[in-house]
Parts: C-alpha cells; structure tokens; sequence
C-alpha cells in the first residue's frame, strides 16, 4: 500500500505511544470460494449505529477469547457468531500477515479459509448488516486511493472499491496480502504459498 494511512502522522495515535497498553490480539476469518468460474471473498458490512467502526466493510472476526485454543480458533468462533459459517464448513488454507490498527491498537491474524458455495448466512442483529460475496478479480481491478475525513481529519488512503462498497482500513491492508499470494489464473487451486508468510 502506498504511504497514506490513517492517521496521517503518528500524533494521532496515542496509544502507539511509549507506555501505551499491549496491543489486543485479535483474528478474521477471509472466507472464499469458487462458484461459475469466479472466486468470491466473503466480508461483512458492519451495523450503521455501532460505536466503533460503524457501516464499515470488514471480515468476521473479533478479539481472542481466553477460551479459543489459538487464534485460528478465535477466527472460526466469530464467523460462527457474525455470520452463521459453520466451522465444519469451513477448511483452513493458510494464514496472512498480522496487520495493526491505528485507532484502536488491535493486531489482527487473518487466516485464510475455504468454504463452500451457497451457504445460507445467519447474521448477528448486533454486529452485522449484511453479508457480501464480492468477485475477487473484481476487488482486485477496484483499487485506488480516496479521500476521507475521520475525526475531523480529512486524509487519503489506499482503498478497494466495487460497486457501491468501499473496503480501506486494516481491511484493505489484509486485501492486499491476499491477493499477493492468490493466483490471478480463475483455474488455479485455491491455495496460499506453504509456510507462513513474515510479518
């Protein structure tokens, strides 16, 4: 990604800052499948009237439960909680960078999952407003950099968009990795590089 993020310079982040908590660990779930010769990834529009990141487009997922056994686990929870994706539904194929958030000092681990087409999405009233199924070669020709204002502040930012949706965010950033890693070739196996990529 280029270098205009939020926030335009470090000042804006306090919690960034010398003494700031310890980041929270967090993960996602980037679900896709393969259906009439087009892969799709599944993301989420958040609800318009939450307090944190409202009506934004992001993947399922939340902070690690003391619970989870890893946060592999945490990943496959909160697509369960978010947007009904069974976990045996869904099979692991690898896991992307961790990307941090600015604002509200998270590190996310996404891992990348395999699904099957046409399940049928069970959304959480609280969290999510709907479910998007978005062409990857789509998403893929949708970059760009857009202008936005957040807290005042108007800044640009690296950005996907595809139709009337627009992905930037730590989600943009998960994005990119996923398609630095993913084949252009609509006939290749759905498949991440072996090993884990370096952060």
């Amino acid at each position: 990604m280029s270098a205009y993020t939020w926030p335009p310079d470090p000042s804006a982040a306090p919690r960034l800052t010398a003494g700031a908590a310890d980041p929270v660990a967090s993960a996602v779930l980037v679900p896709l499948y393969r259906a009439d010769g087009a892969t799709r990834v599944v993301l989420t529009r958040r609800r318009s009237d939450l307090r944190r990141h409202a009506g934004e487009i992001s993947f399922p997922g939340g902070r690690h439960d003391p619970g989870d056994a890893d946060l592999a686990e945490t990943a496959l929870r909160e697509a369960e909680e978010e947007i009904g994706l069974p976990r045996s539904q869904a099979r692991l194929i690898g896991e992307l960078p961790a990307t941090s958030t600015f604002a509200t000092n998270y590190v996310i681990h996404p891992f990348v999952a395999t699904i099957p087409p046409g399940i049928a999405w069970e959304l959480s009233p609280k969290e999510v407003d709907a479910v998007l199924e978005l062409p990857l070669a789509s998403v893929r020709s949708g970059r760009t950099i857009t202008t936005l204002e957040r807290r005042g502040i108007t800044f640009q930012t690296d950005a996907y968009v595809v139709d009337e949706h627009l992905v930037w965010g730590a989600t943009a950033r998960i994005i990119e990795h996923l398609l630095a890693r993913l084949s252009d070739d609509p006939e290749a196996p759905l498949a991440l590089p072996a090993g884990r990529t370096e952060h």
